[in-house]
This record gives structure tokens, C-alpha cells and sequence, in this order.
């Protein structure tokens, strides 16, 4: 499986998992996540997968500083529906990488390791888009995505309408993709470090 380049240059997420210690799953718990895990899960590289990796990258680095932060540990809920927009794909994206599950979450051995209802949606209270929080001590993040801050290429938009009313150029088809990628490429690399792009509170 051959993904573009740049997936390459966007920095792990490593986690600390309990339960994968606990069963020897992954050795010490370590668990490293790339960008090609949320494309391998969303089966689509695009600015809402590539945001929802992002944000939780910088909220896990604000909320555990010089700690690996604690997979399954974490609680995460969404402003919106889980149906409104691009909630649940970004939902996907965090639930992969915290372990956040909602209802049909693991449940646990023994009282240990539950990994439901852990996700929730529609906090319209919250003051940001999604807010994370760590259960053991409660202290919370909340955080917002502005992808407006990357804007896409003028050319993208007049060229995904010509592909979707059933032009068959491939030279459409393959300048569009290369378009589409590279904005993913500068949300993810040129921006990664970005306040304007991921706002924290």
C-alpha cells in the first residue's frame, strides 16, 4: 500500500496503554499512532482526518506535558451530534488514538480497562469543539479546529465538480487528487505547530 509521502513526516502520537500491557499486546503498553492509521480507519485522507489527528495531538501534549498520555484514560466529548457534520468522522479519529469508545466500547475486565461511554456527544455547553479530559485527576482541554486558516487551492473546487457530474479525464482526476493531498500536506506539516490552526482553552 503506497500512501503519498508526506504521511510519512507527520510526527507520532505515542500512547501508553494499560490494557495492552496488561494482556501483552504491545510491549510496556507503548503504542504508536501515525496519520496512515486514521487514513487506514477513515479510508480517506482528507482536511477533516487530518484536523482530527492534528487536535488531538496538541490536546494530548497540553494535557500531559513531559508524560505519555494514557490511552483509555481519557474522557472526550463533543459539542455536537455525533450525525452533525464531520463530528463522527473526527469522533473516529480521537476514539482511535485515546481509546474514547462510546456505548459499544469495551467494557472492561473485572471493573478494569472500560473503555465505554467514554465518548459523548451533544455538550452543547462546552466552550469549545471537543473537550478532553483526564480521569484521574479531571483536568480538562477544551479545543476547537480552524481550518479556514488552510485555505484549499482556488483550482480545487471547479475541479471536484467536474469529476462529480462524471468527468473521466484522468489528468482532471489526478490534478485534483494532487490539490486535495497537498492541502492535507500543509495542515499537517507546514501548520502543524499553528495556534491559528487548533485553538486550546
Amino acid at each position: 500500500m503506497a500512501f503519498p509521502s508526506f504521511f510519512s513526516e507527520v510526527p507520532p502520537i505515542i500512547m501508553h496503554d494499560r490494557l495492552a500491557q496488561f494482556l501483552g499486546a504491545a510491549d510496556g503498553g507503548i503504542i504508536e499512532y501515525r496519520y496512515a492509521d486514521a487514513v487506514k480507519l477513515a479510508g480517506h485522507s482528507c482536511p477533516t482526518v487530518a484536523g482530527a489527528y492534528l487536535l488531538t495531538s496538541r490536546a494530548l501534549t497540553a494535557l500531559y506535558t513531559d508524560e505519555l498520555p494514557e490511552r483509555g484514560e481519557i474522557q472526550v466529548d463533543f459539542r455536537e451530534a455525533q450525525e452533525s457534520g464531520v463530528a463522527g468522522v473526527m469522533a473516529a479519529v480521537v476514539g482511535l488514538i485515546t481509546g474514547a469508545a462510546g456505548i459499544g466500547g469495551f467494557k472492561g475486565i473485572a471493573g478494569n480497562f472500560s473503555r465505554c461511554n467514554l465518548l459523548d456527544f451533544e455538550e452543547s455547553y462546552l466552550p469549545g469543539e471537543i473537550c478532553f479530559t483526564r480521569r484521574e485527576n479531571g483536568q480538562s482541554l477544551n479545543v476547537s479546529l480552524h481550518l479556514e486558516h488552510v485555505a484549499p487551492d482556488p483550482r480545487t473546487g471547479p475541479l471536484l465538480q467536474r469529476l462529480l457530474a462524471g468527468e473521466r479525464d484522468p489528468v482532471v482526476a489526478e490534478v485534483f487528487a494532487t490539490l486535495w493531498q497537498d492541502r492535507v500536506r500543509r495542515i499537517l506539516i507546514d501548520h502543524y505547530d499553528d495556534p491559528l490552526l487548533v485553538s486550546l482553552v
